[in-house]
């Protein structure tokens, strides 16, 4: 897991020195590994100079900090997945597990829909790849429910002064 820059030992390490293994101890009790990696910006994101990355690692397939880095690297993907999974998942007070699995698939399918039509229908196509129009995932849900509540009739004013008949249902 990525390193936060808190406290002074941990800012004084990630601020000097190049890719190396330290041994960071943790309220005076615990010791782990910290593997520190530095890679040049070459003016990426607008920065210059070096950025230093630390990553806590207790795995033994990780060796060096550039393994490190590789490694989560490939796991942002799956994280933000699961931030944007979190957007448009129905809130259950449900303890079944084969519900609460159900609604997280649902989420998941919304998202690769979402990106799918961003990037046939929104993306322009341009020289060089497409350029991503902007248009969110809430934007996204926000629409696929308005469309659930045409489809499905739902009424969602009360007609005024007219008696209550089968006008109107849920």
């Amino acid at each position: 897991m990525p390193i936060v820059k808190w406290g002074e030992t941990i800012q004084d390490e990630l601020s000097r020195g190049w890719s190396r293994v330290i041994e960071h101890e943790l309220a005076g009790r615990v010791t782990f590994p910290v593997f520190i990696d530095c890679i040049y910006q070459r003016g990426r994101y607008d920065e210059h100079g070096v950025a230093r990355h630390g990553y806590a690692v207790d795995a033994p397939f990780i060796d060096t900090p550039q393994d490190a880095r590789e490694h989560y690297r490939k796991r942002f993907g799956v994280e933000s997945s699961y931030r944007l999974a979190k957007q448009s998942l129905d809130l259950t007070s449900s303890r079944d597990a084969g519900l609460r699995l159900l609604l997280f698939v649902v989420s998941l399918l919304l998202q690769n829909v979402w990106r799918y039509l961003h990037w046939m229908y929104v993306a322009a196509p341009r020289r060089g790849g497409r350029r991503l129009w902007e248009w969110s995932f809430t934007e996204f849900c926000e629409m696929v429910v308005r469309a659930a509540w045409t489809a499905f009739g739902v009424c969602r004013v009360v007609p005024e002064n007219q008696p209550p008949d089968d006008q109107f249902f849920r």
